[in-house]
């Protein structure tokens, strides 16, 4: 039996006290465990940031890359053995500014893998710079008079290229969040998991208190139904006094592993392909 304990990792925590990335740590590894995921079956991927360190503190495989350059390696991974639980985990500079273009493709191609983002609306690493997620006018050490940019919505970005899962959580909801994230991961397919995560340490406006106040569970009401994508548009754009979390939008969709013909029966780390096969391939290349 897989319990918490087998995810126990050494490594200390560098976060700052009260960091909303506690709760998400949490969260995780409880859907893991409730799903008894063993650690060599789950891959975790991470870039560069707060966020990007989540996968230090688990024990099982992982792959820390380049800053916004996670989703291509996750890809990577999971076309090689899709029999991999995968997950891809960063904040929302790494995924949606250095990492948006990769984060547009992955749900193109439907790759079968699980996207956290931890988004605190904040460059949390490099001290309070804007995100692209940080609210019309926040003020910051790059942005003085306040930023001049209005705040990117990623759940409507992705329910408009027809994402199979779009969810939002709230760091100070851990059982919440840990059954989205249970839900993401049973899901076939590109699922996205964006969390509302408080930085204590640089957005004092975006507080555990200030979201406490305003979310609410869309799942919760028996008339949404999150197949309607048209009323999956409309709740993803309420923010403010009220702020959904929970399932906006799924449906099924043929995944990208399941599309290629060389790897639908058989993953292609089972193939037992000589790696020396390869040279011939790049020489063909020159």
């Amino acid at each position: 039996m897989v319990t918490l304990e087998d995810y126990q990792s050494d490594d200390p925590i560098a976060w700052c006290p009260g960091c909303g990335n506690f709760p998400i740590l949490e969260a995780l590894k409880n859907a893991l465990v409730e799903l008894q995921k063993k650690p060599s079956e789950v891959v975790i991927v991470s870039g560069i940031g707060q966020a990007a360190k989540t996968p230090h503190y688990l024990r099982c495989n992982t792959f820390n890359g380049l800053h916004g350059r996670t989703l291509p390696v996750a890809t990577g991974i999971k076309l090689a053995n899709h029999e991999l639980t995968v997950l891809a985990e960063g904040g929302d500079g790494d995924g949606y500014t250095e990492g948006g273009n990769h984060f547009i493709h992955a749900m193109r191609r439907n790759i079968d893998l699980t996207y956290v983002v931890h988004n605190n609306q904040v460059y949390g690493l490099t001290k309070g710079q804007t995100s692209p997620t940080s609210e019309l006018g926040y003020i910051s050490k790059t942005t003085p008079m306040g930023s001049l940019n209005p705040p990117m919505n990623p759940l409507l970005l992705a329910i408009a290229l027809d994402c199979g899962f779009v969810a939002r959580g709230f760091a100070g909801d851990i059982p919440h969040l840990s059954n989205l994230i249970k839900d993401g991961i049973e899901h076939k397919g590109f699922a996205l998991i964006d969390v509302l995560q408080p930085c204590v340490s640089f957005n004092r406006v975006n507080t555990f208190q200030w979201y406490s106040s305003r979310v609410y569970k869309i799942n919760d009401e028996p008339e949404y139904n999150p197949t309607n994508r048209l009323k999956a548009f409309e709740r993803a754009q309420e923010w403010g006094e009220r702020i959904p979390i929970g399932i906006m939008y799924r449906r099924e969709r043929p995944t990208r592993d399941e599309q290629e013909g060389a790897i639908r029966e058989v993953s292609l780390s089972k193939q037992g392909i000589d790696p020396a096969a390869f040279e011939g391939i790049f020489e063909a290349f020159k």
